[in-house]
């Protein structure tokens, strides 16, 4: 019974500590999205003052960028998009044809996922929250544009991984996500209305059987900076 107690009693102790570790040496397990807030896809005018990292900042005003639908690519067969994350590129596909090919920010505070995902639902604007306070990498961003946020079976919708714009930071290139993939807003909205599913004049769409999301193909390993 003595022996028993003294094992509970270092359990006790040791555990704190391992929870400690856990929080500062393995990041990636606490700055995942809190929750996917907003689908409606708007521009929310009533929230314009973002946080990131300890700094304030302000959303690009809608209406900054075109909006046409008119994109590179006239195929709707065959399309996938391709994130290699050692080189922090995003390539676009037709087939075997390449029709974009633009830097991104992978995960640093948040790991990205690998594998084969499809997009399930795109939203012209959205609401983002995450990471630590305590860390000092909480972030609060209203009206993150051109959102699509991808799954599979293994990560469910609800974790909240994405391409998306960013107006936030411009150090593309450089790994400075929480997760997700980060894009310049001009790019970002080219990929955005080249991809499924169509979107048309609406402000979001969620994938179905008839209109389905474009496939994602992430790879590789993020430098560690």
């Amino acid at each position: 019974m003595k022996a028993a107690r003294s094992i509970f009693a270092l359990a006790f102790v040791t555990l704190p500590a391992i929870a400690v570790l856990y929080i500062k040496v393995l990041p990636y397990h606490f700055s995942e999205q809190n929750n996917i807030r907003d689908l409606s896809g708007k521009y929310d005018k009533t929230d314009v003052k973002g946080f990131f990292h300890d700094q304030d900042t302000i959303p690009t005003q809608p209406g900054s960028f075109r909006t046409s639908a008119n994109v590179l690519g006239s195929s709707d067969s065959d399309k996938r998009i391709e994130i290699d994350l050692a080189n922090q590129r995003l390539y676009a596909y037709e087939g075997d044809k390449k029709v974009y090919d633009f830097l991104i920010s992978s995960g640093k505070w948040g790991k990205t996922p690998t594998g084969e995902f499809k997009i399930w639902i795109k939203l012209r604007y959205t609401k983002m929250s995450g990471g630590s306070k305590e860390l000092h990498t909480y972030y609060y961003l209203p009206n993150v544009p051109y959102v699509m946020y991808f799954s599979n079976s293994e990560i469910p919708a609800w974790r909240g991984f994405g391409i998306h714009g960013t107006y936030w930071h411009d150090n593309f290139g450089h790994p400075m996500s929480h997760g997700c993939i980060n894009m310049k807003t001009e790019e970002a909205e080219k990929i955005f209305y080249w991809a499924n599913p169509k979107l048309g004049d609406k402000q979001s769409i969620s994938a179905t059987k008839d209109n389905p999301g474009t496939k994602i193909v992430i790879y590789g390993e993020a430098p560690n900076e």
